[in-house]
């Protein structure tokens, strides 16, 4: 997709992986297959493979540009990490970063990397080997996590497994280089960008609210995984960790987009990646593109 802009700021979507993902029947403990013939002039064959029975899904990092700082927001799976427990990310070798330089945007010149959350999707970009050990992608940057998120993810690396993974090899090579910067509540980054709690995927998820003049954004992480969750926003994946303040943080949010045209931009929707949302009374649409 071209850069898109708002206001001043100017977003870039990084790709890194595009194609089936999850099964909607599991991706989703709700799902109700008769969704798919009420939605079917936007969801098939865009965002839902009906032949191989997946969900279309982008896993994808946004750039920020404003005119003080470049901020990537979520650095998706990463090349190399030992992910046994989810082939899809398992031994990557993306040009990830071919693609993040084609966008005039090189690692050195990254100010500032947000993870919405520390889930393995989101976090593997933060480091690269260097010389057989993991070392910051980003050498110049802050890299932003909740602190509720990385305590909570330090505690889960206590037991074996995915955590364990994620916080050795893209988490604690960034605190030990002093990168690290862990915040509580919202958080001002500058004028017009600021970062809020959005509990409920995880403990301490966070979106990035973007306002720049008459133009508003929200980079939303996992809030909703996939579009039909505006038109069902009671329907969690099976990823949420907090039931309940998932789908309160998702409805807060789609309510305040609807209100104020706000351009919602989350890390999976298939093409056009993007969209605004709409109130239908008590319930939601959404309007692709920007």
């Amino acid at each position: 997709m071209k850069d898109l802009r708002l206001g001043r700021f100017t977003v870039s979507r990084i790709e890194e992986l595009l194609g089936p993902g999850f099964a909607p029947e599991y991706l989703f403990p709700d799902w109700n297959p008769a969704v798919i013939e009420e939605h079917r002039d936007w969801m098939v064959p865009a965002f839902l493979d009906m032949k191989a029975g997946r969900f279309i899904s982008s896993i994808h990092s946004w750039v920020l540009r404003t005119a003080h700082h470049t901020i990537v927001i979520d650095t998706c799976a990463g090349n190399h990490k030992e992910r046994p427990d989810f082939p899809r990310f398992h031994r990557l070798d993306t040009p990830y970063l071919d693609r993040l330089r084609a966008a005039g945007v090189n690692p050195e010149d990254v100010d500032y990397v947000l993870c919405t959350h520390l889930h393995v999707d989101h976090a593997g970009w933060n480091t690269r080997l260097v010389d057989g050990k993991w070392a910051p992608t980003f050498p110049k940057a802050q890299y932003i996590f909740s602190r509720a998120e990385h305590d909570s993810i330090r505690t889960a690396a206590e037991s074996p497994g995915v955590s364990r993974s994620i916080y050795e090899d893209s988490v604690v090579p960034v605190m030990e280089a002093g990168q690290g910067l862990l915040i509580d509540g919202a958080h001002a980054l500058e004028d017009g960008l600021r970062i809020e709690p959005a509990p409920g995927h995880t403990r301490g998820s966070v979106a990035l609210w973007a306002e720049s003049g008459a133009d508003r954004g929200v980079f939303i992480g996992d809030v909703m995984h996939q579009p039909i969750q505006v038109y069902r926003p009671e329907w969690n994946s099976c990823f949420c960790e907090l039931p309940v303040e998932a789908r309160a943080t998702r409805r807060r949010i789609l309510e305040t987009c609807a209100e104020h045209n706000t351009l919602v931009m989350p890390t999976h929707f298939a093409p056009p990646h993007v969209g605004r949302i709409r109130s239908r009374g008590a319930m939601f649409s959404i309007a692709f593109g920007n």
